[in-house]
């Protein structure tokens, strides 16, 4: 392991001074880079859509230039509109387009290039522009958007990302419009999302806007791009666990084709990659316990991982667009295993894992004038997870399926009223239908149980800047009626920003939010414990709709390249079912209603100078629980709690190489610990107070490189490496307790990651 150090460490020296002795000067600069200079220059803010500038370069204009010179200059070049609202604000819009300027951006490189934040306090990732973040070699969507203040994964998980305190079931991820129950490969460890053609990804984590609901912590919205370009671009790519590729093929000057897929080739090779990610899913699992009766003479896994999606652009004519998405996801894992029973016979047994997600939308967009738009959308998502565990232990083959079908319907219109001013309001439909299926053999024992819950919702909203634009607000409101639980729910919806100085903003954002769909855990060992959650619908028994309210207040500072802002919140979530916490202790089998509040504060402070950009985010909160019943109805740490949290990165960018190392540090997890007094007869734990104890601190340090090259004209490569873990840091993430075959209690630990390298490389033309 030191060697392998050695070797990635040797080999970042050696592109290191491959770029540094390598040198040159390019005539023409990205437009964005131009755009920044100008704001400089001229003290004025552009406000545009990143992929309207996406692929535009220009030559450096010249200092001598007024305003109004430099605008109508790149107005020829660019054949770009050049909209000026004020004296200071400026919109940039393609030509035969609505001008979108209300959303602008009021922080650039938030974290690090490509990461922004807007006036309604949601976090825009253009994917394209994305420089680097520590222990990442690629865009991966959902690892970028865990180095925002107060989002984690306590478990190392994408599948189980932490907003605010929520579980991963209360965040509404959106893929093209389609609502996605599915997130990652290898069981949660990687993005199910080909990072190379998605194009731009939003994060609301509180003021969500009315257009969505369902999701009662936060919205991650991810897009491929949009614009028809009639330029052929693609790339090829691998690294130590896939290979993928993808291409954008214009068919004529209306219509583009987008493809990507990725494929692992971890059921064919092992490196050392997939080794330590193996290592994290399947140590404590069901398929590596012990087995006191059989002698495993060998076993084998066969794991493999895909994704596909296609993207079809008609531009019909200058006002009207037709948009039609593809998705497929995959995740396969056969185990099988040779044992020699007592008799000294040998039997083979082949346990199953699938999981797998296809997802279609289709969309119509139309532009009446210069003031009205509309659009349209169907879409279908569906996940299904299905497992065939063959216990030979016990005599018993157990077959279990958890299944998901949502169908979907939205219209969307909006108005311009004026240059200052913006109204939308829509109607949107879903069917959810769940479906769960269980069979065991020895005992004989079969369930089927199918659910489905029909949602009507009509939404609106206005956004509306002062005169001077020094002040931004939106008001909205969601207005939902869930047939099934006959109940009509009200959800307002505020974001409010004001520039106190050139320097100082204040904003302040607020929600009401419900949710009819959520994730519960029957039993730790179903799914092999590997995807033991299993999706389930509210109903008016005994899960109810759940709710939640937030509110935040922040501040912030931004002047030369340094960003310091405060955000304080408030937020609690009702009517959550103790099944979905997966308690692991003296609640596990408990059948109770209860909410949890949080309250908390993120910090985040980044300097910019030269070609080094350093951050450092902490969050300090306090997370409880509180049930009808459990624990006599006192709270009690949430099983999800981390007091502190804290991210420290430092990144260095200087034209084609990258660098970056970062360093993660939480407190531990709460946990419940057995009683030092037990009653041996009840074959049960008997446990002090619930999660009363506290795991050790988590360390992890990260550091990634990338190093970019021409290889021939049209043809540019790129080299990555990474680790994560590099200092081999023993975490506990998750501690709990169970009997061994003699019936003592024995203490189990999930570690996380330990040392794991990446290589990577792409060519992309």
């Amino acid at each position: 392991m030191n060697k392998l150090l050695r070797r990635v460490v040797l080999y970042l020296f050696f592109i290191t001074s491959c770029h540094l002795a390598q040198s040159q000067n390019k005539e023409e600069q990205p437009l964005a880079y131009i755009l920044e200079q100008l704001e400089k220059r001229y003290d004025v803010k552009f406000s545009y859509e990143t992929k309207t500038i996406e692929g535009v370069a220009v030559s450096p204009l010249s200092a001598e230039l007024s305003l109004d010179e430099a605008l109508d200059k790149l107005k020829s070049i660019t054949q770009l509109n050049f909209k000026v609202l004020s004296s200071r604000f400026i919109a940039i819009s393609a030509k035969h387009k609505t001008i979108q300027y209300l959303e602008e951006v009021v922080v650039t490189n938030y974290l690090t290039k490509g990461i922004s934040k807007t006036n309604n306090g949601a976090i825009a990732v253009d994917a394209k522009a994305f420089d680097i973040l520590p222990g990442l070699i690629e865009p991966d969507v959902l690892q970028i958007v865990q180095n925002l203040p107060g989002i984690i994964s306590v478990d190392e998980r994408i599948s189980n990302i932490n907003v605010r305190g929520g579980t991963n079931d209360q965040n509404l991820i959106l893929y093209e419009g389609m609502r996605m129950y599915q997130s990652g490969h290898f069981f949660g460890l990687i993005s199910a999302f080909n990072p190379y053609l998605s194009d731009e990804i939003r994060v609301a984590k509180n003021g969500t806007s009315a257009l969505f609901g369902n999701g009662v912590s936060s919205t991650i919205s991810i897009k491929n791009s949009n614009i028809v370009d009639n330029k052929f671009n693609g790339g090829l790519g691998a690294n130590l666990l896939s290979v993928d590729g993808f291409a954008k093929i214009p068919l004529n000057k209306k219509m583009e084709l987008q493809v990507s897929a990725r494929r692992s080739f971890t059921d064919v090779l092992a490196s050392t990659t997939y080794d330590a990610y193996f290592d994290r899913i399947f140590r404590d699992s069901e398929l590596n316990a012990s087995n006191n009766i059989n002698t495993v003479l060998a076993l084998d896994e066969r794991f493999l991982f895909y994704d596909l999606n296609t993207k079809f652009l008609y531009d019909i004519d200058e006002t009207s667009k037709l948009r039609i998405n593809l998705l497929n996801i995959y995740n396969n894992l056969d185990y099988n295993q040779i044992f020699t029973n007592s008799n000294n016979e040998f039997q083979e047994v082949r346990s199953t894992l699938n999981q797998v997600s296809y997802g279609f939308s289709t969309s119509y967009s139309k532009e009446f004038n210069d003031d009205i738009s509309a659009s349209a959308q169907l879409y279908y998502s569906n996940y299904d997870l299905d497992a065939q565990n063959n216990d030979i232990t016990n005599d018993q083959l157990l077959t279990q399926e958890n299944k998901v079908e949502d169908y979907g319907l939205r219209i969307d219109i909006s108005q311009n009223v004026d240059n200052n001013t913006e109204i939308r309001g829509g109607y949107q439909f879903n069917e959810v239908a769940v479906t769960n299926f269980e069979d065991v053999s020895n005992p004989d024992f079969t369930s089927l149980v199918k659910e489905i819950i029909r949602t009507h919702a009509f939404f609106g909203e206005t956004e509306r800047y002062s005169k001077s634009r020094n002040t931004y607000i939106r008001l909205g409101a969601r207005i939902s009626y869930f047939e099934k639980l006959k109940e009509l729910v009200i959800e307002p919806r505020f974001a409010f920003n004001q520039k106190i100085s050139d320097d100082i903003r204040v904003e302040i954002l607020g929600e009401l939010k419900s949710q009819s769909i959520t994730q519960v855990i029957d039993l730790q060992q179903d799914f092999f414990g590997i995807e033991k959650r299993r999706w389930q619908l509210s109903n008016l028994d005994d899960v109810p709709l759940i709710r939640s309210q937030q509110i935040s207040l922040g501040v912030s500072y931004n002047q030369n390249n340094l960003l310091v802002s405060l955000e304080g919140y408030y937020k609690n979530v009702d009517d959550i079912t103790a099944q979905s916490q997966g308690f692991q202790n003296q609640f596990q089998f408990a059948n109770d209603i209860g909410s949890y509040t949080i309250t908390g504060l993120d910090f985040l402070v980044n300097k910019r100078f030269n070609n080094f950009s350093t951050w450092l985010s902490y969050t300090l909160s306090n997370n409880d629980y509180k049930f009808d019943n459990i624990n006599d109805g006192n709270a009690f740490p949430n099983t999800v709690d981390l007091t502190h949290v804290a991210n420290a990165s430092l990144t260095y960018n200087l034209d084609n190489f990258k660098i970056g190392i970062g360093f993660n540090w939480h407190s531990g997890r709460a946990y419940s610990k057995p009683s030092d007094v037990q009653n041996n007869a009840n074959s049960v734990i008997e446990y002090s107070n619930p999660n009363g104890s506290r795991l050790p601190d988590y360390f992890r340090a990260d550091i990634s490189a990338i190093y970019k090259f021409e290889l021939m004209k049209g043809v540019k490569t790129e080299i990555g490496a990474s680790v994560w873990n590099m200092f081999n840091q023993t975490n506990i993430i998750n501690r709990y307790y169970t009997f061994d075959a003699d019936d003592a209690i024995i203490e189990i630990d999930n570690r996380s990651l330990k040392f794991t390298p990446n290589l990577s490389f792409r060519v992309n033309f």
